[in-house]
């Protein structure tokens, strides 16, 4: 192996690594906190949440194989089968995305009727469709034998070995990108610029009521009106800075090997195959960054895996000191007889 081969090879474990980590927690402040499971928008969550497990289970270990063998891993059934997974778990997570984007977007902008809007019926419904849409595209693939190993980004995924096919698969190629790349890039441009603009507005109101207030308040200590100005201004970039994450990372995530999926079917240009192998990596690293992203960052979240660890130090703690005094009792005993 070369040192960029060795160099991909270990940024694949350690984003296979990282995203079973991250992901189990989530799941495991699911299960821990009914509050989070109450919630609508914790269905696109786990959907999310198993969508990255399975490509961190499935996916990246054939990709790392295929980097150190440099070759198919596995037989043809199981490549197939990898590339049928992968097709459907990358575009179910778009989606995921995308829905719970619209929940942010419904939440924001109508917020009195978000109940009535947004119901877990409403959430079934959606994933449904999310299924749906994610499973045809591989299901047509499998039918026309387009998923296989492809060298460029050394894993099973879409590929078309056979030249009379070319016209078709680009066609193809084309729709799935649009409709799952795209698709879900529009909706997420679309709904978080309009929860930033409502951001924005109560921000403006917000600011107008503190200044106010600080221009009444005569005797206030300084350090205490540079204190509000300071939040004021915290404020307005909290919003911006969170809607910039989550399209930020969908794009630099995603794009680069979007990009290089739809140049590669111009035989124009030709692809290094590390950076086929890095656009790869970067489509994974959606996966490690989606457990910050969305929930393990957020209050409700951080509260929830800090109950279990102290639960689980608590418990030990208290084991350890019943197993100390047996101990101490033990020895006691035979002094007293």
């Amino acid at each position: 192996m070369s040192t960029w081969e060795l160099l991909l090879a270990l940024a694949v474990v350690l984003l296979m690594l990282v995203a079973l980590l991250a992901n189990v927690l989530v799941l495991m402040c699911f299960l821990y906190s009914a509050d989070i499971r109450k919630q609508v928008p914790g269905l696109f969550i786990l959907n999310l949440t198993f969508c990255n497990l399975l490509m961190a289970v499935s996916s990246m270990p054939l990709t790392l194989a295929g980097i150190i063998y440099k070759s198919q891993p596995g037989g043809d059934q199981l490549c197939h089968a990898v590339g049928f997974l992968e097709t459907f778990l990358t575009t179910s997570s778009m989606l995921s995305m995308a829905a719970l984007s619209i929940d942010r977007w419904i939440a924001v902008v109508f917020p009195l009727s978000y109940h009535s809007k947004m119901r877990y019926r409403d959430a079934a419904l959606i994933l449904s469709y999310t299924w749906l849409h994610s499973a045809s595209f591989p299901i047509v693939a499998a039918s026309l034998s387009w998923l296989g190993f492809h060298h460029l980004y050394a894993s099973c995924t879409l590929y078309n070995k056979r030249p009379e096919d070319r016209t078709q698969f680009v066609i193809f190629t084309g729709v799935f990108h649009a409709l799952s790349f795209l698709l879900s890039l529009v909706v997420l441009c679309f709904t978080y610029l309009k929860v930033l603009k409502v951001a924005r507005f109560h921000c403006k109101r917000i600011d107008v009521i503190t200044m106010q207030t600080l221009v009444l308040l005569v005797d206030i200590h300084p350090s205490v009106r540079e204190r509000c100005l300071e939040e004021q201004r915290r404020r307005r970039q909290r919003a911006t800075r969170k809607i910039s994450t989550f399209i930020g990372t969908f794009i630099l995530c995603f794009a680069p090997y979007v990009i290089t999926r739809l140049v590669e079917l111009s035989s124009v240009v030709h692809i290094n195959s590390h950076w086929g192998i890095i656009s790869k990596c970067l489509a994974y690293s959606k996966a490690v960054s989606d457990p910050f992203v969305y929930s393990l960052l957020r209050h409700q979240y951080k509260k929830t895996w800090k109950d279990m660890i102290n639960k689980v130090l608590k418990r030990s703690s208290i084991n350890s000191s019943a197993l100390a005094g047996e101990r101490h009792s033990r020895s006691v005993a035979p002094r007293g007889e």
